[in-house]
């Protein structure tokens, strides 16, 4: 196959269906000798932070001159997003080949979508030969298609309720699903809040005799008001006055939280200087999550944005906000972030879900702050449609409403409603992020 051929192919896989359970997947690899068993892993699963804890520990452990495999999921435009070492993104005529191995192999039996992925990335890695390889979990835990390998130390970020309809309608629940990545003897790193997901997590350590390193018990942090921190590690060790490169008070967790990972793997013989986690952590990017920029609608060019609050003489200027959080956690964090991180006089959301998420949560938390809130739906069958979205706001919130068509119609009214001190916040949805982001910034990979 070639590229697209193989991209459409993978698309054909059922791409909304979630199936979970391991036996196709370890099927599968042992029919391919098995190429995850001479790869060294680190496993990240959680609710939120899944990604920006492994952008975090990629960009450690790669300014220290390993050659890392990322694997993350979903992707905003390209499918080789998912698919990373260090820097690059898996090339096109590789993401081919292996695929049509993959499906060549496969015969008349069917993976699903993400287990295909899944399959692609383990070869990858094998194939390039990567130092170590930070695989997120796609959904849950236990039965999610990662859960393959063996790690030299499992991370869970945090637990609350999302994906209720696979994982369960309780926290505990959901919580022993994430569970279900921790092994035998294998350290623990974790996030998790002081309620029910942490007697699991606490638990399920004990029976695995897995190591448990808990953020705020173990391990620390300590804000500045200059943007700064430091970090309180295990045995006395401290980092101080440490940057921050991503935005978001959720993100210095997130970041400890890496650091902790990195701590354990240092003990397993992956060296990094303290100047080096210095510079690494300057450069942690992560496309789509908190991801602040400003335009010149005049021209349709991305600018640099001003350091103090623009004024409204700047009439050009548009500043944009891509967050892709979409489950209650996650607004809760962006609405905290708007009220702490970003200065404007009005807040025009764009906004999408999912017809299978918790609307009504996410979208009564962050509709209060928006002085205007325009439904759009990206191209997907799970997306609600505006009619739907503006029902559930409460009646003194409907007035604030209004649709766009499309996700371009739906920018180009939030353009022409904002001013330069205001702000445009396109949130709710990573397929809405993803969809704004090509027509704001392109894509993040070159598909030309």
């Amino acid at each position: 196959m070639q590229y697209q051929d193989a991209w459409s192919y993978l698309d054909q896989l059922q791409f909304f269906k979630i199936k979970l359970g391991l036996d196709s997947m370890a099927a599968f690899l042992e029919g391919v000798h098995h190429p995850q068993r001479g790869l060294k892993f680190v496993h990240v699963a959680g609710t939120n932070g899944k990604g920006s804890v492994s952008v975090t520990l990629l960009a450690l452990l790669g300014e220290a001159g390993y050659r890392v495999g990322l694997y993350t999921s979903p992707h905003l435009t390209s499918v080789r997003e998912r698919f990373r070492i260090n820097d690059r993104y898996i090339a096109k005529d590789e993401f081919a080949e292996i695929a049509t191995s993959i499906r060549d192999s496969l015969g008349e039996r069917q993976i699903t979508y993400f287990e295909f992925t899944t399959a692609l990335a383990l070869l990858w890695f094998a194939r390039q030969k990567v130092d170590i390889v930070i695989l997120e979990v796609g959904l849950g835990g236990r039965l999610d298609a990662t859960n393959v390998i063996t790690p030299l130390v499992s991370i869970i970020t945090n637990v609350s309720m999302d994906h209720e309809a696979h994982l369960g309608t309780t926290l505990a629940r959901i919580a022993a699903e994430k569970a279900g990545i921790i092994k035998n003897r294998i350290p623990v790193v974790s996030g998790v809040a002081a309620d029910v997901s942490l007697d699991v997590v606490k638990r399920t350590c004990l029976e695995k005799e897995a190591p448990f390193h808990l953020l705020g018990r173990d391990f620390k942090t300590v804000r500045h008001d200059d943007g700064t921190w430091d970090y309180l590690g295990e045995g006395g060790r401290a980092r101080n006055n440490l940057p921050l490169g991503m935005k978001g008070g959720h993100q210095f967790d997130n970041t400890a939280i890496a650091l902790a990972a990195l701590d354990l793997l240092q003990q397993q013989g992956f060296t990094i200087t303290e100047d080096t986690i210095r510079s690494a952590l300057t450069k942690v990017h992560w496309p789509g999550r908190l991801e602040y920029f400003c335009r010149d609608c005049a021209s349709g060019k991305n600018i640099d944005c001003p350091a103090e609050p623009p004024a409204a003489g700047d009439g050009n200027l548009r500043r944009y906000l891509l967050d892709g959080a979409h489950n209650p956690a996650g607004i809760v964090s962006l609405t905290q972030s708007l009220a702490s991180d970003f200065v404007y006089r009005k807040l025009i959301c764009v906004w999408a879900s999912m017809a299978d998420k918790d609307i009504s949560k996410t979208l009564n938390t962050i509709a209060p702050y928006c002085h205007r809130i325009i439904f759009t739906r990206p191209e997907s069958e799970r997306s609600a449609t505006a009619e739907k979205l503006r029902d559930i706001l409460t009646d003194s919130l409907k007035e604030r409403a209004i649709a766009g068509a499309s996700v371009a119609e739906a920018l180009d009214r939030a353009a022409k409603e904002a001013g330069p001190e205001d702000l445009i916040c396109v949130a709710g949805s990573l397929y809405l992020v993803g969809a704004a982001r090509k027509i704001l910034l392109g894509d993040i990979v070159d598909e030309d």
